[in-house]
């Protein structure tokens, strides 16, 4: 007696392919299907227009014209990268002129490295010092928090970027490359040369902290 073999499952449907459909979809008039993407994409698209401005008040502003102006925008993308680094393109953008506008440079505020909520996918904990909860090392973790902080706000616009997409968001190279319009060799330049900088700042304080005895 032979036994039926089953036939192989078709592959799960990745993060990518299901986005380029919604976005084929909506482009076919299911405009359903681009509320589904907004509702995907709405807290990160949010939480990056947060690193770049100060004002707390623009950046649902920033966010609604970001996803209108994907939308008017939709029938472009092909699929050839992926949709959130298309749409973090479009978002960066967006909060650029929105500052030039106002004749304001764009900024990481202090709370950007300091993003605490378990729940968000861009939260990256490694990120975090990592102390005993005594008086002395808290206040040492506070103050390594605010150097790399003033060490952030002194970078140019272009390295603020370039690490903020790496280390906070997680973005690829290549991904970095996409939304920031220029080649990988680029970004891994801005990015070696932002770590330096923010390196700099945070050395001194580390040595310091190395040789105390808690």
């Amino acid at each position: 007696m032979t036994s039926k073999i089953s036939p192989p499952s078709p592959p799960a449907a990745t993060s990518a392919d299901a986005d380029f459909q919604l976005v084929q979809r909506t482009v076919a008039g299911d405009d359903k299907a681009y509320e589904l993407l907004v509702l995907k994409y709405q807290r990160r698209i949010e939480r990056l227009i947060g690193r770049m401005v100060r004002d707390v008040d623009l950046i649902e502003d920033i966010a609604q014209e970001t996803f209108i102006r994907a939308y008017r925008a939709l029938h472009q993308f092909r699929g050839e990268a992926q949709f959130y680094t298309w749409l973090y393109r479009i978002a960066v953008n967006t909060a650029k002129k929105a500052l030039v506008d106002m004749k304001r440079d764009p900024t990481v505020p202090e709370a950007a490295l300091r993003s605490g909520d378990d729940d968000d996918e861009t939260y990256r904990p490694g990120n975090e010092p990592i102390s005993d909860e005594s008086p002395d090392t808290i206040l040492a973790a506070k103050e390594i928090a605010a150097a790399v902080n003033a060490a952030m706000d002194a970078l140019p616009t272009e390295l603020r970027q370039a690490v903020t997409l790496r280390e906070i968001e997680g973005l690829s190279y290549e991904e970095i490359a996409e939304v920031m319009n220029c080649p990988i060799g680029t970004v891994r330049s801005r990015i070696f040369r932002a770590r330096e900088a923010i390196s700099a700042r945070v050395k001194p304080l580390l040595d310091n902290q190395s040789g105390k005895r808690w």
